[in-house]
């Protein structure tokens, strides 16, 4: 069963691709390897000649998605001093 999230329509979730992990559009292309590659220096515009069937909208809900998707939880900071 595909899992869709409000408010991103082109984020799915289905148990049966890439083990459930949030993808774009349904495709074998996990929200996470986004994410990673623009953390990593790399543009949306390189992204999508990477990877051509990206398009901008993915790589842009996808920052969305993973930023609502921090803002979900509490993390406890420990000081390790």
């Amino acid at each position: 069963m595909t899992r869709r999230f409000e408010g991103f329509p082109r984020i799915t979730a289905d148990p049966r691709v890439m083990a459930g992990k949030a993808c774009i559009r349904g495709m074998r292309f996990p929200v996470s390897n986004i994410i990673e590659e623009l953390a990593g220096g790399a543009t949306a515009d390189d992204l999508i000649r990477e990877f051509p069937y990206l398009e901008r909208d993915d790589v842009a809900e996808a920052l969305r998605f993973a930023a609502w998707r921090m803002g979900e939880r509490e993390i406890d900071i420990v000081d390790a001093a």
